[in-house]
């Protein structure tokens, strides 16, 4: 019962009798010394039995437990630890064989023994230490072997600190894309809504311009049936007159007659009704033909997962500035220098896009992988602007100055098929540089220390 009390009033780090035992929020409880020595270093305070985080950097002390301590010491006749005293008398344990006090450390066993073992057969010829300078040596080893995992667990801590930046990041990201794309859409909708009115205010001005035309040929059916209703009643009349009477009006019933002959029956023609083809026939398709003049499309888009933080991306991610530092993850791929990559990275074909330039220093090329014979090199090629000189920069690190001058419009066409890299002055249409090489695959990319690079549209054509 002694010795099963004693071991419960013992420090877990120590395994000595508690001096200034201190209580953690786990409710466990250890030397206060002992735990601000295991918390050296240490990036996180945590228990060193649980592993449980403490909430408190200095917790409060155990009083309890120190009386017990102090008690527990009087009645076997010892003086009570304190907290002053430097060098307190161990609980020195004992040899479960012998019986003996544990006075040396096996260094081949690496267990603690007494006098009698040392001399037994069990350990014969082995290396033994002093029990201080063996808890010294193995606390250093002990040291030297946790440093990697707290180092570890220090970066991953860090880790975490990025990924909770780049959780609240997609969340950002994730609103300005929302914003963006019901902004689009209402662009859309706008369009369609505007163009449902203009067919509908066509339709209703081809109903009333039709409906009066039929009124106009009505009014004139009319006129012609009241001239034609008037003669017949006058010859009617003359014919049911005496016979002299009507012999004496005969002519001027028979002149009559004669000047109002028989107008031609009037007909509904095609062009009377409501044109419905032209209001129907292929609408959705002469919708979406007039809808070009809304959409573009861009043969690159930028990445903002790429941006370095000082750039800046335009809506439609086609053009891209110098800006203020912004807070972005640190992902692979994403660059500090003022460069930005097109979305896609082209492995075949033909691609071509243009770039309109300007500014102090600025670059517009792509950068990817060449085949050398056995060996793949990653590199860069370019058309630069710096110091007020224009160069083609090539990846084996050569600079070829040019001899243009206020270069506005960059075209850069990519050709797997006869593997070229061609860099155009559409201005002038003049070819600035060509490069041929083994590429296997090329991303776009734009570089800009100032004013704005834009991806050039596109025009749409379509085929019937």
């Amino acid at each position: 019962m002694e010795s099963r009390l004693e071991q419960d009033l013992s420090c877990p780090i120590c395994c000595e009798l508690f001096r200034d035992p201190v209580l953690l929020t786990c409710s466990h409880s250890f030397c206060k010394v002992c735990l601000e020595n295991w918390w050296e270093d240490k990036p996180l305070k945590t228990c060193p039995v649980c592993k449980r985080r403490s909430s408190k950097d200095h917790p409060p002390n155990n009083l309890a437990l120190k009386n017990l301590v102090e008690t527990f010491t009087e009645e076997k006749g010892q003086t009570a630890p304190a907290a002053e005293q430097t060098s307190p008398s161990p609980q020195q344990p004992e040899c479960s064989l012998h019986s003996e006090k544990l006075r040396l450390f096996c260094l081949d066993h690496q267990e603690l023994i007494c006098l009698v073992c040392r001399d037994s057969r069990t350990h014969k010829d082995h290396r033994f230490s002093p029990i201080e300078e063996a808890a010294s040596d193995l606390r250093e080893q002990l040291r030297r072997n946790i440093k990697p995992l707290q180092d570890k667990l220090k970066v991953l801590d860090e880790s975490r600190a990025q990924f909770d930046e780049a959780a609240a990041h997609i969340s950002l990201q994730t609103k300005q894309t929302q914003t963006q794309i019901r902004a689009e859409f209402e662009k859309l909708h706008q369009f369609l809504r505007d163009e449902e009115e203009s067919r509908m205010k066509a339709l209703r001005e081809e109903e009333e311009q039709k409906i009066q035309n039929m009124k106009d040929k009505m009014a004139a059916m009319s006129r012609d049936m009241e001239a034609l209703s008037k003669t017949i009643s006058e010859t009617e009349e003359q014919l049911r007159a005496a016979d002299a009477s009507f012999l004496l009006q005969y002519k001027t019933a028979e002149e009559r007659l004669q000047r109002c002959p028989l107008v031609e029956e009037p007909q509904i023609k095609r062009s009377d009704l409501i044109d419905q083809v032209k209001h129907l026939g292929n609408l959705g398709f002469n919708i979406w033909m007039n809808m070009k003049k809304l959409v573009q499309f861009f043969p690159v888009v930028l990445d903002p997962n790429t941006a370095g933080p000082d750039l800046i991306l335009s809506e439609d991610l086609t053009s891209v500035r110098k800006g203020e530092w912004q807070k972005v993850p640190e992902n692979p791929g994403r660059r500090s220098d003022g460069f930005v990559c097109g979305s896609e990275m082209f492995v075949t074909g033909t691609h071509s896009w243009e770039v309109e330039v300007g500014g102090k220093v600025w670059s517009v090329g792509v950068f990817g992988e060449v085949q050398r014979g056995a060996d793949t090199k990653v590199g860069v090629w370019s058309i630069c602007f710096t110091d007020g000189k224009y160069s083609a920069f090539s990846t084996t690190g050569t600079v070829k100055s040019l001899s243009v001058k206020n270069l506005q419009r960059v075209r850069v066409k990519l050709d797997f098929g006869t593997k070229t890299l061609t860099f155009t002055d559409l201005d002038t249409n003049t070819v600035l540089h060509t490069v041929t090489d083994s590429f296997t695959w090329l991303f776009p990319y734009l570089c800009t220390c100032d004013a704005p690079l834009k991806i050039s549209p596109k025009s749409i054509t379509v085929t019937e």
